[in-house]
């Protein structure tokens, strides 16, 4: 088993009498199916249904003092909870920027030899393992307990873009995607039976309309590397851009049509005159509609 401690990671906490009330009337996922041990992920939204912050988020246990605590990107911990206090109003809430105390810990690739204080299992997919919320000056110690060899987070992002789970900031930009457009729908990060949350409306439309045009894809690098940003051309035609990059393979936002007819008419995509394709060629199409009976 491995583990890295994820640098980019930070830590906000959302406590008080209504925390759990407070926060599934704003997010995306289902707060109230949230207990100590548990995790899921999910993402706070504009009004207008794109991705403020996306985030895992697991409940803390009465000995860690109880609340929320919520698993964001480190550069986005302040907004986030700045966000987070702007819907405060009256309901009884505190929240903190946890990030000078705790960070995030991934393990993967096994079992762990004993369940830590506050890790719960990755909801996004199994094969990305586990995340452990610790101080950073314990990396090694919980390593050792759990397990795992403590190995650089370098290691942990190309297992990442391996599953082709996209990583805000760099596979999408934040305030600019709907959370179909990064696979939230597909990763578990939606749920489309709760109630009203901030964005709800237009996201329960893409969803039941089946308006997601732009989706993240897993792709396969023919040598060199493209930078992240590059724009992915099919022939003359821009059809999208590539994300993050390791080991040959690679994350790309892509225009599901256009690559569909791009791979109907034979032509090759590139990005930055580089070769690419797609690793699963099927996730670009659109299943048609069945007529009802």
């Amino acid at each position: 088993m491995k583990s890295a401690f994820l640098p980019d990671r930070g830590v906000v906490k959302v406590a008080g009498e209504d925390a759990r009330n407070f926060l599934n009337g704003l997010v995306t996922t289902d707060i109230d199916r949230l207990k100590p041990g548990l995790g899921r992920f999910g993402a706070l939204l504009t009004p207008q249904g794109k991705i403020t912050v996306d985030f895992l988020i697991t409940e803390a246990s009465a000995g860690h003092g109880g609340g929320f605590l919520i698993d964001c990107p480190k550069a986005l911990a302040d907004t986030l909870a700045t966000k987070l206090k702007f819907y405060k109003l009256r309901a009884k809430v505190v929240v903190e920027n946890l990030s000078d105390e705790l960070g995030v810990l991934a393990a993967w690739d096994g079992k762990l030899a004993t369940q830590p204080d506050l890790g719960f299992a990755d909801p996004r997919n199994e094969e990305l393992g586990y995340r452990i919320l610790i101080p950073e000056d314990l990396k090694q110690k919980l390593s050792d307990l759990i397990g795992a060899e403590l190995v650089d987070a370098a290691a942990y992002e190309a297992h990442r873009i391996a599953l082709g789970v996209p990583r805000g900031g760099l596979d999408f930009m934040y305030s600019d995607a709907f959370p179909h457009e990064t696979n939230m729908d597909r990763l578990a990060g939606v749920d489309f039976d709760k109630g009203c949350y901030v964005g709800q409306e237009v996201v329960s439309r893409m969803q039941h309309r089946g308006t997601a045009r732009t989706r993240s894809v897993k792709v396969l690098l023919e040598g060199a590397a493209p930078e992240a940003g590059a724009t992915i051309l099919a022939g003359d035609k821009p059809v999208g851009t590539i994300g993050s990059t390791a080991d040959g393979r690679g994350i790309a936002l892509v225009r599901i049509d256009r690559v569909a007819d791009a791979l109907d008419a034979g032509q090759p995509l590139t990005a930055g005159g580089l070769a690419l394709k797609l690793a699963e060629p099927d996730v670009v199409r659109i299943p048609a509609k069945q007529p009802i009976a």
